[in-house]
């Protein structure tokens, strides 16, 4: 991508090194375990970490890297994007100001408005206080264990989470949280399916109009991107982990499901077109 001479958001905190709540798993050993729950867990209100234990770690001696802060940077630069993006699309749809979101940046654990999350959970966004929280390490992982790497990838990660911020801001993700109680898992899991890819379409959108503003995409970006999309299928995902595929259990969508997605945003740059929810499950 390029991002030459473009602005930083001035909505991160970063966290990276004052320490957190450590976790029972750390990112070292069992870092496929930790993708594979954040592509196949989603919803951040279910990062509580269970595996967490009581004691704090002091990261006091923390120096990041100079590819570290390039990261830092760059993810800076994407969460302006979106600023600018979801601003100008807020105001021309008649939905009032957008209110930004906050984003995080930690190294080994965090506490959230959601609660305490390690790095094994990956990104995730939290609505309780609109905040995207992302251990950066996360996307070196991508690149080394999912064959996932490149900087439009790493940047639809984080536009699929401010994703969540918008559906958040027009109601959708609390109506799909209310509507989850009472459902059976399967049904849960569709709901959170339809949540998830229209996320992966809102990153499309952003991708969309950053380009037309900044002729930001470069030959090759959207291949990474749907590249991406298609290696955190949860059908690509389940057969990795267990060697085979339980649809039921899908909460993210398959990887064909979330190429299209996240591609029709690109292809479109029309909110119209985002609507996850109308159509029958097996046509997603």
């Amino acid at each position: 991508m390029k991002l030459e001479g473009r602005r930083e958001s001035s909505n991160v905190d970063d966290r990276r090194g004052k320490g957190g709540k450590k976790a029972s798993l750390g990112i070292g050993g069992t870092i496929i375990v930790g993708l594979i729950i954040w592509f196949m867990g989603g919803n951040p209100l279910t990062f509580l970490t269970e595996q967490a234990v009581g004691s704090f770690s002091s990261t006091s001696n923390y120096t990041p890297t100079a590819e570290e802060e390039a990261l830092a940077s760059f993810s800076k630069k994407i969460l302006a994007g979106t600023e600018d993006v979801w601003t100008e699309i807020f105001r021309q749809n008649g939905w009032g100001e957008y209110q930004k979101p906050r984003m995080v940046l930690f190294s080994g654990a965090v506490q959230s408005g959601c609660g305490s999350a390690s790095s094994s959970t990956g990104p995730f966004y939290c609505s309780a206080d609109q905040t995207v929280y992302i251990d950066l390490s996360f996307f070196k992982q991508m690149e080394s264990q999912l064959d996932a790497g490149g900087d439009f990838a790493y940047a639809y990660v984080i536009a699929h989470e401010v994703g969540h911020h918008v559906q958040y801001l027009l109601g959708t993700l609390n109506e799909v949280h209310r509507r989850q109680q009472g459902l059976s898992k399967k049904e849960s899991n569709q709901m959170e399916v339809r949540l998830e890819l229209q996320a992966d379409f809102y990153a499309g959108i952003w991708a969309y109009h950053d380009n037309k503003n900044f002729n930001s995409i470069e030959d090759g970006d959207i291949d990474e991107g749907l590249n991406a999309a298609s290696q955190i299928g949860d059908d690509r995902l389940q057969m990795k982990s267990q060697g085979y595929v339980v649809p039921d259990a899908f909460n993210h969508g398959t990887s064909a499901q979330r190429s299209r997605w996240l591609k029709k945003g690109l292809s479109t740059g029309n909110v119209a077109n985002g609507d996850t929810f109308s159509a029958a499950y097996s046509q997603l």
